[in-house]
C-alpha cells in the first residue's frame, strides 16, 4: 500500500493504492460510472441502505454528494474515497471514513459499499485494508469503528477478516430500508497487532 498524498484544503484528497484497488475523492467526471453501477446493483444494496431518494441517480444529486463530500475533506470531518480496480481503473464501490471525531476521541466511523457485479472479488477487503493505514498513520486516530446488520454475513466477514473486533449490539441503531434495524457494533485500534 502507498499512500501517495494527504488531504489539504487546496487539495481533492488522498490518493491509495493497493495491488489491486485505487481509493480517490470523488469528482464530477465519476458522475455516469457511479450512477450505472448503482442503477444496476439497486436491488443488491437496497437491503443495507437508507432508501433512496426519488432523485437518488441524477446529476443533480450527485454534484450535492460530491459538494458535501469536499466541505467534509476541507473540514476533516470526513472521507469519501470511490474505489477503483488497479488493473483496469472501473470504479466498483466506494467507502467512507466519517464523524471523523478529534479530541479526547480520535476516531471515525468506516462505511462501504460494493456493485453487486464486483461483490465477493476481494475488492473490498482489499480497500479495507488499504485504508486502514491512512486512518491510523496518515489522519492519526485511534480507533476506527464500523456497523453492520446481523444478516449481512458478507458484512461481518469483511469485518472479522480485516482485523475489526465485535463489540457489542446496537439495538434500533440507524434506519436502513425504512426500518429502525439493530446493528453489530466492530472496532479496529491503532494498537490492534492485526492491523
Amino acid at each position: 500500500m502507498a499512500l501517495l498524498r494527504t488531504a489539504s484544503a487546496s487539495d481533492l484528497g488522498p490518493v491509495i493504492e493497493s495491488e489491486s484497488v485505487t481509493l480517490r475523492t470523488p469528482q464530477m467526471s465519476d458522475y455516469p460510472a457511479w450512477a450505472e453501477l448503482r442503477a444496476q446493483s439497486r436491488e443488491f444494496l437496497t437491503p443495507w441502505e437508507p432508501l433512496w431518494a426519488t432523485d437518488e441517480l441524477s446529476r443533480a444529486s450527485f454534484r450535492r454528494r460530491v459538494r458535501h463530500y469536499l466541505r467534509d475533506l476541507r473540514e476533516d470531518v470526513g472521507y469519501a474515497l470511490f474505489i477503483f480496480t488497479v488493473s483496469t481503473g472501473t470504479l466498483v464501490g466506494g467507502l467512507t471514513l466519517c464523524n471523523v471525531r478529534r479530541g479526547v476521541t480520535q476516531s471515525c466511523t468506516l462505511g462501504y459499499w460494493i456493485g453487486a457485479k464486483y461483490a465477493n472479488q476481494g475488492y473490498m477487503t482489499a480497500a479495507v485494508r488499504a485504508v486502514i493505514p491512512f486512518v491510523f498513520d496518515s489522519l492519526e486516530l485511534h480507533r476506527l469503528e464500523a456497523a453492520c446488520l446481523p444478516a449481512n454475513t458478507a458484512s461481518v466477514r469483511l469485518l472479522e477478516k480485516t482485523g475489526f473486533k465485535r463489540e457489542g449490539l446496537a439495538r434500533r441503531y440507524l434506519r436502513i430500508n425504512g426500518a429502525w434495524q439493530d446493528h453489530l457494533l466492530y472496532a479496529l485500534l491503532d494498537t490492534d497487532t492485526c492491523r
